[in-house]
């Protein structure tokens, strides 16, 4: 009786594995959604009366159900390299030439993949079934993520093919856009800050502590390279197709191209095309085909030679100025905005682009009903690069900036040192009081997740809340009567309010929102005065004695602290229970490798993120300054640097390094 139960669970779980197969790789479904729901459910059932044949790679483990703590790090078997970059088609020839030169031989053929733009990860399966699941991390050793990859719907748990059992297979974790922008309706139904973009969406998501979250998010994988397996093939390409057959969702669009004008057509092709597709794209991926070949080739310390990445060039689209309004930031900071005739831009419907300050404005001489060029920055933030004057109506005016604020009416007011105009009502415009306690309740602060950015401002506009003080004496009788907030809702708020209090004092001073005070100023000076009473009473020769202080974060301080609003804001938040004081236990370094060298991380990387770069300096016993000085060591430079910053460090001879070359550093 009891093998009779084991053999039909494993049979439903068979039938479920491939009708997902076929539903969300394959798009074909077989059965209804009605009857796939009740093969689950029977499963669902039969699993809970005999938990004796769980299984971790059972469908029903797609819902998640781990808290995880912790990630732990685990070191890969085989190097996750990244890719040397091209940008033009004399750059793949030139990379060609020094193939022939190396393996001396002309007959080659390439396999041509879309470089799609997500979190790339390593899946070690045996004997058919998953078993673990790593992110790249810096290369030698990522973090396990296998609890939260088990939810991933196009991620096979065991594999279809019999010959195809023993296998490291690497992909690329992304979000679709049709899921992206599902995602962030629903935050915005909610009155919660939409995600900025389907990649850092997509890396964020496989990160989340609680797997049943990740459950929720519509994410997809897409496979790209076989490492090692107990068949033998000849050719990329095989491998690939083995793993297509075996369950995985690989790309319809890889090709095999026989000479490098093959691979220039599969470019021209994809370029004019990237738009419909369905995930972020930024270029092609292009490798050597024959596996005999790669092995020829080899490595060098950063990337394999026998593959190369040609990034596309940013999308560019002409489109209708309609209206420059201005936003008022936390800080008083008025940006203007550039309102547009909505425009299809990298697969995204452009509406609005940053002006950034009237200096923009007067450069670019832009007038409302200019017709303007609009691009996106690293294919994620619109910009207007240039006008097109021949298309200038004759009856144009030139832009006059505002001199009162759009929300408050208070005349603005610009100093010789900034670019920006601001609004000086910080403590009576509405657009700052909001702004400061979105700032407050966000997640590199308090994080407070149960309130979003549109229930503070209906809070503010009910007026239960008109600093960051009130927050800790809502009640929920108080929040119930309002529109769009359930007893739940109101009870997980209160709770939120009141974890917050367990927040650490560096991200407390972070979230008061103190001029120039960002997270790395705020550490330095906790680090130093450990309470908030000893740096309130610091003079300013004190503070600038901390190291990166300069006189404009001091003097910020010294103007905030001698306010009487913001010791009575103090005061109250105290009574609250706010942490103000610093009770962590000394930093255990990894080791002083770095120690005495000053690093400004700059860019967008590919194996981390900005802020995890400057927690393994600060690991490895460096600092990080936000601005490059005479007394930088060394610049972390990503892609899409600013090139002023760059002009800078080549100005003072500060070394400029890469990702990998950083990594190298540590090793």
């Amino acid at each position: 009786m009891s093998q009779d139960i084991k053999q039909g669970i494993i049979v439903l779980r068979k039938e479920i594995n491939e009708h997902n197969y076929y539903y969300f790789v394959l798009n074909k479904p077989k059965i209804s959604d009605f009857e796939f729901d009740q093969k689950l459910k029977s499963l669902i059932e039969l699993e809970k009366k005999h938990p004796e044949f769980f299984d971790p790679n059972s469908p029903t483990q797609r819902v998640g159900e781990q808290i995880i703590k912790q990630f732990e790090a685990v070191e890969h078997q085989s190097k996750m390299y990244s890719l040397d970059n091209s940008y033009s088609k004399k750059d793949l020839q030139d990379w060609e030439k020094r193939i022939i030169k190396i393996i001396d031989s002309e007959n080659l053929e390439y396999t041509c993949e879309l470089k799609y733009d997500g979190a790339s990860i390593n899946l070690t399966y045996e004997n058919g079934e998953l078993k673990s699941a790593v992110t790249r991390g810096d290369g030698t050793q990522g973090d396990d993520i296998t609890a939260n990859i088990r939810t991933i719907k196009t991620i096979p748990l065991s594999l279809k093919n019999e010959d195809l059992q023993n296998i490291q297979i690497r992909g690329e974790i992304v979000l679709p856009f049709e899921g992206f922008n599902k995602l962030n309706k629903e935050r915005l139904a909610a009155g919660e800050e939409p995600y900025k973009n389907p990649r850092n969406t997509a890396s964020g998501s496989i990160k989340l502590q609680d797997s049943r979250q990740v459950a929720k998010r519509p994410l997809d994988c897409l496979f790209y390279q076989i490492i090692s397996t107990d068949r033998d093939f000849n050719t990329h390409y095989k491998t690939l197709e083995a793993a297509r057959k075996a369950g995985f969702n690989i790309p319809k669009n890889l090709e095999i191209c026989e000479s490098m004008e093959a691979v220039f057509q599969f470019i021209d092709r994809w370029d004019s095309n990237r738009s419909n597709l369905p995930y972020e794209t930024d270029g092609v991926v292009v490798k050597v085909n024959s596996l005999e070949q790669q092995q020829q080739l080899g490595f060098t310390s950063k990337s394999p030679k026998w593959a190369i990445a040609y990034k596309f060039k940013t999308e560019q689209s002409t489109t209708l100025l309609k209206e420059i309004s201005y936003q008022v930031g936390r800080t008083g900071a008025i940006t203007p905005v550039a309102n547009l005739e909505p425009v299809h831009l990298a697969g995204t419907v452009v509406k609005r682009a940053s002006l950034h300050n009237a200096d923009q404005i007067k450069k670019l001489d832009i007038r409302v009903g200019d017709t303007v060029v609009v691009e996106k920055g690293g294919e994620i933030i619109p910009k207007i690069v240039e006008v097109v004057v021949s298309k200038r109506k004759k009856n144009s005016t030139e832009t006059e900036f505002i001199t009162h604020c759009p929300d408050c009416e208070t005349k603005l007011t610009r100093s010789d040192e900034d670019a920006k105009h601001f609004c000086p009502n910080t403590h009576g415009c509405p657009a700052q009081i909001t702004g400061n306690i979105q700032h407050f309740i966000s997640r590199k602060a308090m994080n407070i997740d149960s309130i979003g950015e549109k229930t503070v401002e209906l809070l503010f506009e009910k007026d239960l809340v008109n600093n960051i003080a009130d927050l800790y004496e809502l009640t929920m009788e108080e929040l119930i009567p309002l529109e769009g907030i359930s007893d739940k809702s109101a009870k997980n708020m209160v709770l939120g309010i009141q974890e917050s209090t367990k927040i650490p004092f560096s991200k407390v001073l972070f979230g008061l929102g103190i001029r120039y005070v960002g997270e790395t100023v705020s550490k330095k000076l906790v680090n130093h005065f450990k309470s908030i009473d000893a740096l309130m009473e610091a003079s300013k020769e004190e503070l600038i004695e901390v190291d990166e202080i300069g006189e404009r974060i001091a003097d910020s301080l010294l103007a905030h602290f001698s306010e009487v609003r913001s010791i009575e804001l103090i005061n109250r938040l105290k009574k609250h229970g706010v942490q103000f004081e610093d009770t962590s236990q000394p930093e255990i370094l990894n080791s002083r490798k770095l120690e005495n060298k000053l690093f400004v991380v700059s860019g967008k990387f590919l194996k981390v993120s900005r802020d995890e770069l400057k927690e393994l300096i600060e690991q490895h016993g460096g600092k990080v300054a936000s601005a490059i000085s005479k007394n930088t060591n060394f610049v972390i430079a990503g892609t899409d640097m600013g090139p002023s910053k760059k002009e800078k460090a080549l100005k003072l001879g500060v070394s400029l390094v890469s990702e990998d070359e950083f990594f190298e550093m540590l090793s």
